[in-house]
């Protein structure tokens, strides 16, 4: 029997489900325990009942259980200590601010009040100054009379000036806890140390930090595993392994596609939930489906730092340095992770990943049309070209990348410049990016009626390839912009290892060079045969 779309189980229980958005309730909503987790954030704020907690972050990209540990940490202080603590719990996503506030401090204060009966049922009067906020705590001059333990949620998106006041404040309550009820106090967002943007350093140097990590795939088997406990239905190992896989474990992601694979494109019935409807699940979330955190992290993307992500998807060794500010907001927002690498000569360091496959792809969809824009507008193909040297003699992709130069050359003439304001290297050439996204959009216009045309991700952190599938017959275009003859040579033989790792007897390298004389392109497109494999290099120009 179902009410709406829930099932009953259990002698009329209502069955609970996948939750993706917003704090997961344990009686209504599959979840995790994360007891550890739970334990350690509690030992934090307790830090030794009779002498004081600690004042320390909590932190993790969005959609993550930020929101949820806060509630299960506040449940077990009320039980383990009754009565002992003034708990109270604000977000500071209601304390609204216009972009064009010219008096920040001001309209904080205003929100005081309602935080404060919000929180602890508490009336007060508008403070007149950070300083009369923080009075509020003081054991003499306060509104409590117990120690008081506080979590504020969304700390971050308060303006950085007044975040930087906040931060400061705390600081000088907890040097001077003795004279405060505060006894524990966590902010949470998504940063790990605040204050860093302050000119004078961060002054909140005493804090600790806790950080949300995603969920192991045990943890998301055990959600589906209470998913067949409650509904009977099998959802298979091979499902369950893939959603760990795509997500790379991110609570938000892993709880939306349990959403569609359990909901909306459920098979029905008792029927095992199996790789069939994996794959339609998964092609709806990649193109039809929205998602808020998805949206966000594309949003965060294509800011700032749009050029450095481009980056990401040419270069599988980008090195990871939190010093660096793209590095940083990119990975505390939850764009790219980080994992470690050891090099021919044996020195370890870490370097850049994305932080799941499946945002990965996400992402190079979006930029893809971001960097194309209106620049296909013209026909791919020349109305009456029939590819037949194309798909002669199976798969011949130095003759279709011979069409795309063709294309460039009509568009050229009509006075259009598809890589206009694209990012630039350093040496102000094109990056390889720009070159890549564009060529994937053009193969996917020419022949995506009669070939697949997908964006493989080998090494699971940067570097893409094109695979053509056209029937029985694949291929992979890798492409890469000129630098110096040493790195052409270089990339030559990399296309080559790659290739033959894959079972295939050839790859080919379209070549983005710099200049526009035929002669010089001509000399660059060449073939090779190294280690049995055919590696056929077509010189693109571009300017």
């Amino acid at each position: 029997m179902e009410i709406g779309n829930r099932k009953l189980y259990d002698k009329g229980t209502i069955m609970r489900r996948f939750h993706s958005y917003g704090p997961v309730d344990k009686d209504i909503h599959f979840c995790v325990p994360r007891t550890s987790l739970v334990e350690n954030c509690l030992s934090h704020i307790i830090g030794l009942p009779d002498k004081g907690g600690h004042f320390f972050t909590l932190w993790a990209p969005r959609q993550t259980g930020k929101t949820w540990l806060m509630h299960e940490v506040r449940q077990r202080i009320n039980q383990e200590y009754p009565d002992r603590f003034s708990i109270g719990a604000m977000s500071m996503q209601g304390a609204i601010f216009q972009k064009d506030d010219t008096h920040p401090h001001t309209t904080f204060l205003s929100k005081i009040p309602s935080l404060f009966l919000d929180t602890f049922n508490k009336h007060i009067d508008v403070p007149n100054s950070i300083d009369d906020w923080a009075a509020l705590f003081h054991r003499k001059k306060g509104i409590f009379n117990q120690p008081v333990i506080l979590f504020i949620d969304e700390f971050d998106s308060l303006p950085a000036v007044v975040l930087d006041q906040i931060v400061t404040l705390f600081r000088n309550i907890y040097l001077s806890r003795g004279n405060y009820w505060l006894h524990g106090l966590a902010l949470i967002g998504v940063k790990a140390v605040l204050g860093v943007e302050s000119m004078k350093g961060s002054p909140f140097n005493i804090q600790r930090s806790l950080h949300v990590p995603n969920f192991t795939l045990d943890e998301v088997r055990s959600l589906f595993d209470q998913y067949l406990s409650e509904s009977g239905q099998l959802v298979e190992a091979g499902v369950v392994q893939r959603v760990y896989d795509v997500t790379n474990g991110q609570p938000g992601l892993v709880g939306w596609f349990g959403e569609l694979l359990t909901e909306k494109f459920n098979p029905g019935g008792n029927m095992p939930i199996g790789m069939g409807a994996w794959e339609t699940v998964y092609r709806r979330a990649s193109y039809t489906e929205w998602n808020n955190t998805v949206l966000n992290l594309v949003a965060k993307a294509k800011g700032e730092y749009r050029g450095q992500v481009m980056n990401l998807f040419v270069k599988s060794d980008i090195s990871f340095n939190l010093r660096a500010k793209w590095c940083s907001y990119l990975y505390l927002n939850g764009v790219i992770g980080y994992s470690t690498q050891t090099d021919t000569q044996g020195t370890v360091r870490e370097i850049c990943r994305f932080s799941s496959p499946f945002i990965q792809k996400c992402l190079f969809d979006a930029l893809t049309n971001d960097v194309v824009g209106d620049s296909l507008s013209m026909p791919a193909l020349e109305i009456l070209d029939d590819l037949a040297d194309v798909f002669a003699d199976g798969l011949n992709l130095s003759a279709l990348l011979t069409r795309y130069k063709a294309y460039l050359t009509r568009i050229k003439a009509k006075g259009l410049n598809p890589f206009e304001d694209q990012p630039r290297r350093t040496d102000l050439h094109y990056t390889e990016a720009v070159g890549h996204f564009h060529l994937y959009a053009w193969l996917k216009e020419a022949v995506d009626d009669i070939c697949v045309i997908s964006p493989e991700f080998p090494t699971g952190n940067g570097k893409v390839d094109i695979h053509v599938r056209c029937k029985d017959t694949e291929g992979i275009i890798e492409v890469k912009s000129f630098r110096s003859p040493a790195r052409t040579k270089e990339a030559v033989l990399q296309a080559a290892a790659y290739a033959k790792s894959l079972g295939l007897a050839s790859v080919t390298l379209a070549l983005f060079v710099p200049v526009e004389d035929e002669i010089i392109l001509n000399k660059l497109s060449v073939q090779n045969v190294i280690d049995t494999v055919s590696v056929n290099m077509v010189a693109i120009g571009w300017t």
